[in-house]
């Protein structure tokens, strides 16, 4: 009979039921499943009581909804009124320039949030959709979403796990469970029950959905469908997880509602002043206030960001990132912290066999990858494997007592097809000189027992000669688990002979590689009776093994993330593992890496409250068998403290971290689906020094939009204060709007888009990670840009005024004064290009005046375009403007080369005044 409570009509079974810590005959007892499947009825009753087993969709806002959100900010409101201001004037290109702006930058808003949600569409793909089940007494293949609690499934290799199951039979099962436990290496299940609180990698008893069958066969009972399995609980985590604001998105709109309130209150001192100091009139008052915003408004700063940005996501691109959300181009040259997995990241994702343990020696095995070169070291001494007949013995053994394959594709890469550790003890035979298909053939094989999590070992019998059949002498060959090896030891070979097995030693032999976060295996044999052509478990038992030796295997660190994680630390930043896998394993790693010592465990964390949950996560630097709900809470315990966090992974289990984290970083070749869609970044190389170019790249993109917000609001200001200097003194206007909107479009265009394409600056890793709450405007740049448009104003407002003096035509003194602020600008954005430019004096002064090719290019741009406005007589009828001599322009350029050499001296002085 079920349980009680665990099969009640309106209830699936109890989620907290901790199905690994049961027995097999247990679940099934509790979840009322008979021996040959569950009748049609039964199952049909079952489906319509606890629904498909699929995950649910999440609900999504309509379309139109998700669209018009994408204007929810004030920048875009201030665009709305700037686009209005120039309908009002009745400039239809201007508005319309305006509104595009606007509308492409909610397309591309929209889309990227529509692609953020195909996060939940790529877990829900990773359900099997058929399943070979038991159903009234029968097996029968039906589509997976029919299965309910209850059901028996059958597993074999090559299937997808269709739900959470409870192993009630295995043989040979191995299950690569890495996209949820982060583990390098397939999983071996039993029937066994572990402890309730046991980590999701140690349940060998259980099956989870989306996970695959690598090796072996075995059955189950569906404990858990749909939203209630492993994964499905992770979809849900994921679901509830609510992106973070990037911190320049922050910024802007902190930046937006300062220059709206700017404009506005520019705006009502105008028209206050001029109708009670002055008398004018309302309606020119007013025209002037609307000339005043559109002057004050820099309608090309979000177009010539999201160029800006979109420069840096193809820089990067050529170094492997791939950037999906383009507001994370810039986030990432804020990155104080990055979140790291082991496995695939920082390691090659790869076994290889480092160290061997014989009675005679201990060896060093070199190489990388599954390629068979690499040198074998005994100390200092290099080793010619042919020369010693021991370490040749071993090789044979792990060729032979194997099931992998290597082979190497057309790019002279070696692939592996098979078990890992299979592919390793391979490798390491054909770096000692064995030739896989010349020893098959001298030593046959006759029979085998795969490996199984209950024996812990795997044993194939071989003769010696094919032309003895089965009338030969025999070989057997043992691999596994030390401890179950040794067990069925009873000497171990030495200097070409056999000697009684010291068991202590080997014993403190394994704990001293396992230490070293290594896998061990031992290695064993025997010489067989004549005639013997198979084999029970009982035979390794009646005279005992022969041990070989030991082989310790790790997942290598890559060299070139040895290299970044070093380029980290000098730039400040700080980098933590957070992994699945095994504590000694991580502690091994993170040595290798220069982490401090010291692991955190996911059972340690679960005692913590939040006050110690949030000091563990800043003062430690490695986790180990971490749960989603681990990644996720030190991700935002981190952000709490006022880090930005970069996260990587590749598993299901690691994307509600990479949503949550400031920046999710997916892996492109062995990631999962679902990592990649959370991820706000796709490393195509899988490389963790990727990162850190794309770090250099985002800071790179930061330094870059400051630049072009410097650039680009004293000059926009500058003509907002002309106007109000000629209100407040009662004079006439010395630009009128229409003017003021022709400089807004072409400098945006042209000058401002050059700082787009700027080449990292010296020293840019060498500076520490910027303050989440940084400004994007600190006061040093405020101070500079007071200072420009001051000077700005100066010129033209001076020019207008000399010249008017002279006698020179309203028009022609207009086109003068426009030309001096362009002029300026021109000479400006030279000086604009260096924010942490070392040195200085002659040095920098030229640095400044060399420029670069898209600096130059659009500054000709700039010049044909305002010789345009100034002679063209199209132009001239319909800006107001009139053809100028050469003198003025002469006194113009020596003005503008006046205002960079100040402004180079301001820089040098404030660099001397330590406010650099």
């Amino acid at each position: 009979m079920a349980h009680p409570t665990d099969m009640d009509p309106n209830h699936p079974p109890p989620a907290d039921v901790p199905w690994h810590a049961l027995d097999a005959a247990a679940a099934a007892v509790r979840l009322d499943s008979p021996a040959g499947g569950l009748g049609s009825a039964e199952a049909a009753a079952r489906l319509a009581r606890f629904g498909p087993n699929r995950l649910t969709p999440p609900k999504r806002r309509p379309a139109w909804m998700r669209f018009l959100a994408q204007f929810h900010n004030l920048l875009i409101y201030v665009l709305l009124v700037s686009g209005t201001v120039a309908l009002l004037l009745r400039h239809w290109t201007d508005a319309g320039v305006i509104f595009g702006v606007v509308l492409v930058n909610a397309l591309i808003g929209y889309i990227q949030e529509d692609k953020a949600e195909r996060a939940l569409e790529a877990i829900r793909n990773l359900l099997s959709p058929q399943a070979v089940m038991l159903r009234d007494g029968h097996a029968v293949t039906m589509a997976a979403e029919a299965l309910v609690p209850g059901d028996r499934v059958f597993l074999v290799s090559g299937d997808r796990v269709p739900a959470d199951l409870r192993l009630d039979r295995t043989r040979g099962l191995l299950v690569q469970e890495a996209a949820l436990t982060g583990e390098s290496v397939p999983a071996a299940k039993s029937a066994v029950a572990v402890p309730a609180d046991a980590a999701l990698g140690d349940r060998c008893g259980m099956a989870y959905a989306g996970s695959m069958v690598v090796q072996g066969q075995g059955s189950g009972i569906v404990v858990a469908t749909g939203d209630a399995t492993e994964v499905g609980r992770i979809g849900h985590l994921l679901a509830s997880v609510a992106p973070v604001a990037t911190p320049l998105l922050v910024a802007m709109a902190r930046f937006g509602r300062w220059l709206t309130g700017g404009i506005l209150l520019l705006a009502a001192v105008t028209v206050a002043f001029g109708r009670l100091v002055h008398g004018e009139p309302w309606q020119d008052l007013v025209l002037s206030a609307v000339g005043l915003a559109v002057a004050a408004i820099p309608e090309g700063l979000p177009a010539v960001m999201t160029i800006t940005m979109a420069v840096g996501v193809t820089r990067m691109a050529r170094r492997n990132a791939i950037i999906r959300h383009l507001p994370a181009v810039e986030m990432l040259g804020s990155v104080r912290t990055i979140c790291t997995d082991k496995t695939g990241t920082l390691t090659r994702n790869e076994l290889l066999v480092t160290d061997i343990v014989t009675a005679d020696a201990a060896y060093r095995v070199g190489g990388s990858g599954y390629a068979p070169k690499g040198e074998i070291r005994c100390g200092s001494r290099l080793v010619d494997p042919a020369r010693e007949p021991l370490l040749r013995e071993l090789a044979l053994a792990a060729l032979l007592c194997n099931d992998a394959a290597l082979h190497r594709d057309p790019d002279g890469e070696w692939r592996l097809a098979g078990d890992p550790t299979d592919g390793a003890l391979l490798a390491l035979a054909m770096k000692m000189g064995l030739d896989p298909t010349a020893e098959a053939g001298r030593c046959p094989r006759r029979d085998a027992l795969p490996f199984e999590s209950e024996r812990q070992y795997m044993a194939t019998l071989h003769h010696e000669h094919a032309k003895h059949d089965n009338a030969g002498p025999g070989i057997l060959l043992v691999k596994g688990a030390p401890e179950r090896v040794l067990a069925l030891c009873v000497r171990e070979r030495r200097g070409g002979g056999s000697a009684p097995l010291d068991r202590e030693r080997w014993t403190a032999l394994t704990a001293g590689l396992a230490g070293q976060g290594q896998r061990v295996l031992a290695l064993a044999m025997c010489r067989m009776p004549i005639g013997l052509s198979g084999m029970i478990p009982d035979d390794l038992g009646e005279e005992g093994l022969d041990l070989l030796g030991l082989c310790g295997l790790i997942d290598p660190p890559r060299e070139e993330a040895l290299r970044a994680v070093e380029a980290c630390r000098q730039a400040g930043i700080t980098v933590k593992m957070i992994t699945g896998d095994h504590a000694a394993t991580a502690a091994a790693i993170a040595r290798l890496f220069g982490l401090p010592d010291g692991v955190t465990s996911g059972p340690e964390l679960d005692r913590l409250d939040e006050a110690e949950f949030v000091a563990a996560a800043q003062s430690n630097s490695v986790f180990a068998r971490t749960t989603p709900e681990h990644k996720l809470r030190l991700v935002a315990a981190l952000q709490a403290a006022g880090d930005t966090v970069a996260m990587t992974g590749d598993g299901v289990n690691d994307a509600p971290a990479l949503k949550r984290a400031d920046i999710g970083v997916a892996m492109g070749r062995n990631g999962t689906e679902a990592a990649k869609e959370a991820a706000a970044m796709v490393l195509a190389d899988d490389n963790f020094a990727s990162i850190v170019h794309a770090v250099e790249e985002g800071r790179t993109v930061y330094d870059n939009l400051r630049k072009t917000i410097l650039f680009m609001l004293p000059t926009n200001g500058a003509q907002a204060v002309v106007i109000l200097l000629a209100v407040l003194s009662g004079t006439i206007l010395p630009i009128t709007p229409v003017q003021i909107l022709w400089v807004n479009l072409v400098t945006a265009v042209t000058l401002g888009l050059a700082l787009a394409f700027e080449a990292p600056e010296p020293g840019v890793m060498a500076r520490p990670p910027r303050p989440r709450s940084e400004p994007i405007i600190g006061g040093r740049l405020v101070r500079r840009m007071a200072v420009v448009l001051a000077l700005l104003v100066a010129s033209s407002f001076g020019f207008f005024h000399f010249h008017r003096l002279q006698g020179d035509g309203i028009e022609e003194a207009r086109t003068i004064a426009v030309n001096a602020l362009v002029v300026g600008e021109i000479f400006f954005l030279l000086s604009a290009r260096g924010l942490h430019g070392q040195g200085g004096g002659r040095t920098m002064l030229l640095s400044g005046l060399a420029g670069s090719r898209p600096v130059w290019l659009s500054i000709a741009l700039m010049t044909v375009l305002q010789l345009g406005f100034t002679y063209a007589p199209p132009m001239q009828t319909l800006f107001g403007t009139a053809s100028v001599g050469g003198t003025p322009w002469a006194a113009m350029i020596a003005v503008g080369l006046g205002l960079f050499v100040l402004m180079e001296v301001e820089k040098r002085l404030q660099r001397y005044w330590g406010c650099v």
